[in-house]
């Protein structure tokens, strides 16, 4: 597994193997780790996670589960996607047993391999990736998967992984249920397909629980920052006494919040930059903030949408 793997899947994959496994950390994405992985077997047989005509067999199983389960026709199901291996199996599986089924795939944005080789039509492998999403964010999908899913899926969405943070949140705090982020893709896409699913059978594949506690925080900051609501920014402040308390009371609104705040005071300078995030009680509130800020004179550089900067501040 990947060393950024979360402690919670390899605790879950260490009780249900047992003394029958032996998991090895290496590499920091999926792609690095699945070659070593190769590379490691040497005379013994390799399971491609993915691209493997048995694993999508495995997988399609869900697909046999699902309308087994459903009393009524399935008009829509989602799934996540990452390597291709659910969604060419179950896509297989529904293509042929429930032709009128429409099969979403959903992919993060931040990782759109499957997108891309469509646009493409072949496999193509990205240079980039987030590895945020970490169970569907893959450089380069599996070849048999791409071929099935060119076939089988009716369309497919990359999604926000903003967006995909909110999903997790509210599956938790209104339903209690706990979903990765990879796990979330699927339901996260039922808005963009809102007026044609309305009175309409759908089936939204929760691939994955294996969310640990500590993600919590940035998930909440990834939802935050997709709603409109936080907004980080470097700020450069007269330095003396009473500067940021001017900050507060002329630029935010009253239920608005510093809830970041890095600043390291300069010598010999008029000025010191601080890295400030604020948390907006309604996201309308952003022009103002920025309007006042600009009739305040205040000298500030926005980060939020500036990722390299962003990454290194934040």
């Amino acid at each position: 597994m990947p060393i950024t793997t979360p402690k919670q899947k390899i605790d879950r994959v260490k009780m249900f193997g047992k003394q029958y496994i032996n998991i090895i950390l290496t590499g920091d994405t999926f792609d690095e780790c699945n070659y070593k992985a190769f590379k490691s077997c040497k005379k013994k047989k390799f399971i491609h996670p993915f691209d493997d005509k048995k694993i999508i067999e495995g997988q399609g199983t869900v697909g046999l589960e699902i309308l087994q389960q459903m009393k009524d026709k399935v008009d829509y199901i989602f799934l996540p996607v990452g390597g291709g291996g659910l969604a060419s199996g179950v896509g297989s599986y529904f293509y042929h047993i429930s032709p009128y089924t429409k099969i979403i795939g959903v992919e993060p944005k931040g990782a759109p391999s499957m997108s891309f080789s469509f646009i493409e039509n072949k496999v193509i492998e990205l240079k980039n990736i987030d590895r945020f999403i970490d169970g569907a964010s893959v450089k380069k999908v599996g070849l048999l998967n791409f071929n099935i899913c060119k076939k089988v899926l009716f369309d497919i969405k990359p999604l926000h992984e903003g967006k995909v943070c909110t999903t997790i949140l509210d599956l938790y705090n209104l339903e209690a249920i706990v979903a990765e982020p990879a796990g979330a893709l699927s339901i996260s896409a039922l808005d963009i397909y809102y007026d044609k699913i309305i009175n309409k059978n759908v089936v939204c594949i929760l691939s994955g629980g294996n969310n640990d506690i500590i993600r919590t925080e940035e998930i909440r900051k990834r939802s935050l920052i997709y709603k409109g609501l936080k907004h980080y920014f470097i700020v450069r402040f007269p330095q003396r006494a009473g500067a940021l308390k001017e900050f507060v009371s002329t630029i935010l609104g009253p239920n608005d919040d510093i809830t970041y705040f890095q600043y390291s005071k300069k010598t010999s300078k008029e000025e010191g930059p601080a890295v400030i995030g604020i948390e907006l009680s309604d996201k309308e509130n952003f022009s103002g903030m920025i309007k006042k800020m600009k009739q305040y004179n205040i000298h500030y550089q926005y980060i939020n949408d500036n990722p390299d900067l962003f990454d290194i501040l934040i």
